[in-house]
């Protein structure tokens, strides 16, 4: 068993993990998107109605001429607030857990690493994930978690808990409205160390005062996806 710290392990074996989406620096556009409480680009009445939501990020992706609008990761936003899933008694849930990739429904979604299905599910309530996946990874035998929420439900009907899935391999598709927890199109990604016992679900969303604990579980998503280094620049070489 490795006595390295998750973190640690994911920057060492980074430059061998397949895209976790299909992007060209060279001709691709990869734009951040804010949806912070102060300063975000997303006006909370937009978020209200789910076809105003979807018109606006299709707009503000077209807008900033971006193959993907990107960001998320740490940051707490008040568009929790049209679903009570993220609410109950105390403080609400409004610290986002993963990192959320925006784009056009049906695009592929690909394994970083081998691994095999730990669990999956249609969480179907306004504000969920809609379609599930979860996959199991070990690294020098360290075991941890990737999430894929937002998907398409095709993705998960024919899914045996256990099944192997190889380095590359296309595991999922970003999801309808209907299928994705009534959401845009985009994908959830997130990373978790313990994942207890959950099954077929993880929280992507915290209160804000426990940040600490369930960002230390759940690490920068960037360690994987390795997209950042490409935000607001396309190559001049075509």
């Amino acid at each position: 068993m490795s006595t390295a710290s998750l973190d640690s392990l994911l920057i060492k074996y980074r430059e061998g993990f397949h895209p976790v989406v299909d992007f060209d620096p060279f001709s691709d556009r990869l734009m951040p998107l804010n949806l912070s409480v102060e300063g975000g680009e997303l006006p909370y009445e937009e978020s209200l109605d789910t076809d105003r939501f979807v018109a606006y990020m299709d707009r503000l992706r077209a807008q900033k001429q971006a193959k993907y609008l990107i960001g998320g990761y740490g940051e707490l936003r008040g568009m929790y607030g049209r679903s009570e899933l993220f609410d109950g008694e105390g403080e609400a849930r409004r610290l986002h857990l993963g990192t959320d990739i925006w784009g056009e429904p049906g695009t592929p979604v690909y394994a970083f690493m081998g691994g095999m299905v730990h669990s999956f599910a249609f969480n179907d309530r306004l504000g969920d994930y809609g379609a599930t996946l979860i996959l199991l990874h070990q690294l020098e035998g360290k075991a941890f978690y990737s999430l894929y929420g937002h998907i398409a439900l095709k993705d998960i009907q024919h899914l045996n808990t256990g099944q192997y899935v190889n380095r590359g391999q296309e595991i999922a598709h970003f999801g309808q409205p209907v299928e994705n927890g009534y959401w845009p199109p985009h994908l959830h990604f997130q990373l978790i160390e313990d994942i207890g016992l959950h099954d077929g679900d993880y929280p992507g969303v915290c209160r804000n005062t426990e940040k600490d604990y369930w960002l230390a579980n759940s690490p920068d998503p960037d360690l994987v996806l390795n997209l950042n280094q490409y935000i607001n620049s396309v190559s001049q070489s075509r």
